[in-house]
């Protein structure tokens, strides 16, 4: 596993568990000081006990002054190095059935919550003059899936605003990614899993396969596939890769 500058602090939200608790881990080994931040105290106090990070600061992404308030008691603890934005929420619906509320759901936390992290920590970012920020979007925000149109429509905005950030900051030596999982082997896909046996009637089995079909390689991805991209897009090496949309998807798209 690749190490990363001495020293460094990063900031996973999303950090207590899936993808996020995977990508804390790595970066915890690969040298980082690494706060995870969340909503549910038990399970961030969890991922500092087994040691896949070293602190943890409570909030709700959705909330900007919760946000702000959680950042700011992280970087009076140190300077925030790197910023992994990958909480989120899925919801599925047809879209006769998407109204506005769901859709500012989607938005609030999968958008919004992006914007919000990356407000709270970017401007120590330009002082110094370093920052990685990868942002968790989806395969969903690089092509479309049926009845999720308001979760893609959200990470189609993130992808977007990856994009330009990435423009806008070229010359700060802060780096600006987005990273693409397909659907990958977590508590969140397990959840999608078992709506697919219950609306059809299908075996596990078959409902995890109505997923990984999507996957060309045929099966999961696996969270710590999604977590070594990430790492790279942190280290040293990968100072001239911003603005892309990286999709961690066995071929997919």
């Amino acid at each position: 596993m690749p190490g990363l500058p001495h020293s460094l602090h990063a900031l996973v939200t999303g950090g207590g568990r899936g993808i996020g608790r995977e990508i804390a881990s790595a970066l915890t080994q690969a040298g980082a000081t690494v706060t995870v931040l969340g909503r549910q105290r038990a399970t961030l106090d969890e991922a500092v006990a087994t040691g896949a990070a070293h602190f943890s600061v409570v909030a709700d992404i959705a909330d900007q002054a919760a946000v702000d308030a959680a950042i700011a008691e992280s970087l009076r603890r140190q300077p925030i190095d790197i910023l992994i934005a990958n909480a989120g929420a899925a919801e599925s619906a047809p879209f006769g059935k998407s109204d506005a509320a769901l859709f500012k759901r989607m938005m609030d936390v999968n958008l919004m919550g992006v914007v919000h992290t990356i407000q709270a920590v970017l401007p120590s970012m330009r002082d110094r003059r370093y920052g990685r920020i990868v942002a968790i979007a989806s395969t969903a925000g690089l092509k479309g899936y049926a009845y999720v149109s308001a979760y893609s429509a959200a990470k189609h905005a993130v992808v977007g605003l990856v994009r330009s950030l990435a423009l806008e900051l070229a010359t700060t030596h802060v780096t600006v990614n987005a990273v693409c999982p397909g659907f990958t082997d977590t508590d969140l896909v397990a959840g999608s899993i078992d709506n697919i046996m219950k609306k059809t009637g299908r075996s596990h089995a078959q409902a995890v396969a109505e997923l990984a079909k999507h996957n060309p390689q045929g099966r999961l991805v696996r969270p710590a596939e999604v977590a070594d991209a990430v790492l790279w897009l942190c280290g040293e090496g990968a100072g001239a890769i911003t603005g892309q949309a990286i999709a961690v998807a066995g071929g997919e798209i």
